[in-house]
């Protein structure tokens, strides 16, 4: 029996309000909804006195308008970003300029993606941050601390930051609970991704607060899940995939559409181009483990068979 993600769509998208979550967090959402992004980008702020700003969103003056609001006065001295696809850290370089802030990220963006197909939002190439962190590293502003955990796989520059305050969990991408997560190679790497969530389950955070979605975790999470009982779901919904990909090979389905046509028969051929990355995402990690051949290097196009 196919493994089923417990996903919640169920949200409010207040677009410009400033929601509180929790004696520590607030949320701005970004008018930018589309498939990839779902309502749109949630911009968490961090503090009391002081702020940090995670993942600061798309280019957009309105939504800069939005979090200086927010803000209310209050400095924002902190720009945390997860990663630099378009719909998260653009926007840091025109907040950094209002208020003085450095940015803090692993680094710039990795390799884009190939084939042609939009399967993402794409790469904000112009970002660089001032400090560039790493897996445990620590950031502190006025009242609260963030800590660094290093979690590549969605793109190579995927961080994550955990608010040890109220044990809270910013997954950025990495994990989301509205809709499983894009690994597109050449920059995402199913490999990666599947350690950095193994990574997750052995942290005790009592809530994530992901860029696109509602909360998972603590009273905001309709569905009432368990952060690290919804990490070990999204790893073995990863290895039902791979199971369903040796079965399509063994019934003769050697190439991508194939798969992808019985493997996504019951979700909106629009989204079919993600789902084919990502399962060119597992074939490229299935073959460089042997339990998948192809001739040559795995490619979107090729034909695949079982060795």
């Amino acid at each position: 029996m196919a493994v089923i993600v417990p996903v919640n769509r169920a949200y409010d998208p207040a677009y410009g309000a400033a929601v509180t979550l929790s004696p520590l967090v607030t949320r701005v959402l970004a008018n930018n909804p589309s498939p990839f992004t779902f309502y749109g980008t949630g911009t968490y702020m961090v503090g009391q006195t002081a702020l940090a700003v995670v993942d600061p969103g798309p280019d957009d003056p309105d939504h800069l308008d939005a979090i200086l609001k927010a803000a209310n006065g209050r400095p924002i001295t902190h720009i945390l970003v997860t990663h630099t696809h378009i719909d998260h850290s653009p926007l840091a370089a025109a907040l950094k300029a209002r208020t003085g802030a450095s940015t803090y990220a692993f680094g710039p963006h990795g390799r884009d993606e190939t084939g042609g197909v939009r399967v993402e939002e794409g790469g904000d190439m112009a970002f660089a941050p001032d400090f560039a962190v790493r897996d445990g590293d620590q950031i502190f502003g006025e009242g609260w601390t963030m800590r660094c955990v290093f979690t590549p796989g969605h793109t190579s520059n995927h961080m994550c930051f955990a608010l040890e305050e109220e044990r809270a969990f910013f997954p950025g991408d990495h994990v989301m609970g509205w809709s499983t997560t894009v690994v597109s190679p050449p920059d995402g790497d199913m490999n990666a991704y599947m350690a950095s969530l193994e990574k997750l389950t052995a942290r005790n955070d009592a809530v994530y607060y992901p860029t696109h979605g509602a909360p998972i975790g603590g009273p905001h999470d309709g569905l009432g899940r368990n952060p690290q009982d919804y990490v070990a779901t999204l790893i073995a919904h990863r290895r039902d995939r791979e199971d369903q990909i040796l079965a399509r090979l063994k019934a003769g389905d050697g190439t991508i559409a194939a798969m992808v046509e019985v493997m996504y028969a019951d979700v909106d051929k629009r989204l079919h181009p993600a789902a084919a990355h990502s399962v060119f995402g597992h074939l490229v990690a299935m073959t460089a483990d042997g339990r998948v051949a192809t001739d040559g290097p795995p490619s979107p196009h090729g034909r695949y068979r079982l060795p």
